[in-house]
């Protein structure tokens, strides 16, 4: 299962919202500095609306959505990459996860400290993304000290992947994360074994007032860091409210609606952050529909059809023989499969087919 990291400076929100997504008390949210020391970790369903037309249609009960993994890690201070504030134990924990989700503090609370005692938060992407690239910039170096003796008796492989960090090198010493050099995809996979932490996809979470959801759009703590991840960073941002989020926890889910439209929010944030995740992650959703159940089935971005039956068990890729198909769009829309059978919307496919985010998929095996 991919892990998506939740990092920040401390006092950002971050434990606060990693309770709030895995619906957990795991992890200790308090008012000072390193309150987190070990990662917490944490499975968290992905909201899908699919899935209730789906259950809908095969007449189900049993409805089972994708999951992925939340950590959260200690908060990050100036000088982690050198190990201020435990920061070396804390990138490594970062050097862990898949992607990351960078919570930015976007409200003033004088009860809540601030380890850098104003509220900024481009200030604060740009401390934690410095000592990111900074630990990058170490590792990069470190390995081309490494790998020249390699060079000079003129293995390729060595070659290879000394140019790639040649590359890379003057690009982190400019500032700039390792995610946005120009590298081709082979040259990325060379520098894979690093597991830099500026080369992870990121996305940011402007962590907003309770009574500032609903005008988040007009925050302008939340309209710098729109503008600056997109200028800057090529990233997307998202609105949540942790302490919102943490006060869903223990509700219903009338209750939480009821609480919601009170604070004239329609949805509190954190579905879209759970969604935009787990795209983030490279991630997407195939369903099997029946009388049994209805599940929606994690694969990656461009998966054949073999491939995202050996999700389900590994038989079903060796044996694949082909796939029942029909788009989750045509399926409901005709209310049953025997109709979109009849509309000529259900297909046979085979082993070069590419499955799309939303296919409804019945495998055809043998072994």
């Amino acid at each position: 299962m991919l892990r998506a990291g939740i990092v920040g400076l401390p006092n950002v929100g971050k434990s606060t919202l990693f309770n709030a997504v895995t619906r957990t008390r795991k992890a200790e949210a308090a008012n000072y500095p390193f309150c987190t020391i070990d990662p917490n970790v944490g499975i968290v369903t992905v909201p899908d609306a699919r899935l209730q037309a789906l259950q809908a249609v095969a007449k189900t009960n049993v409805v089972i959505p994708a999951a992925i993994e939340f950590v959260d890690i200690a908060g990050l201070v100036k000088g982690a990459s050198t190990g201020e504030g435990l920061g070396n134990k804390f990138l490594t924990h970062i050097r862990e996860v898949d992607a990351i989700v960078q919570v930015v503090r976007c409200f003033e609370d004088e009860d809540v400290h601030h380890v850098s005692s104003t509220v900024d938060p481009v200030r604060d992407i740009e401390v934690i993304n410095t000592e990111l690239i900074l630990a990058d910039l170490d590792s990069v170096k470190k390995r081309r000290e490494r790998l020249a003796k390699e060079v000079k008796r003129g293995d390729k492989d060595a070659a290879a992947e000394d140019a790639v960090l040649a590359k890379l090198e003057p690009v982190l010493d400019q500032g700039t994360p390792a995610l946005l050099a120009d590298l081709t995809d082979n040259e990325r996979e060379l520098a894979k074994p690093l597991f830099l932490l500026s080369n992870k996809p990121t996305i940011f979470a402007c962590n907003v007032k309770e009574g500032d959801l609903a005008t988040a759009d007009s925050n302008p703590h939340v309209m710098k860091v729109r503008e600056y991840v997109k200028a800057h960073l090529a990233c997307e941002a998202v609105v949540i409210s942790a302490q919102i989020e943490s006060d869903l926890v223990d509700l219903e889910p009338d209750e939480a609606q009821a609480f919601l439209q009170e604070l004239g929010v329609s949805e509190s944030g954190l579905g879209s952050l759970i969604r935009a995740t787990y795209h983030l992650l490279g991630l997407r959703t195939y369903f099997t529909a029946g009388e049994k159940e209805v599940r929606a089935w994690t694969i990656h971005a461009g998966d054949t059809a073999p491939k995202a039956a050996g999700v389900i068990h590994s038989d079903f890729e060796r044996g694949f023989i082909k796939a029942e198909t029909v788009a989750y769009d045509d399926l409901v829309a005709c209310g049953s499969v025997a109709a979109a059978r009849d509309k000529g919307l259900y297909r046979m496919e085979g082993k070069e087919y590419v499955v799309k985010d939303g296919d409804v998929l019945l495998f055809k095996f043998n072994v």
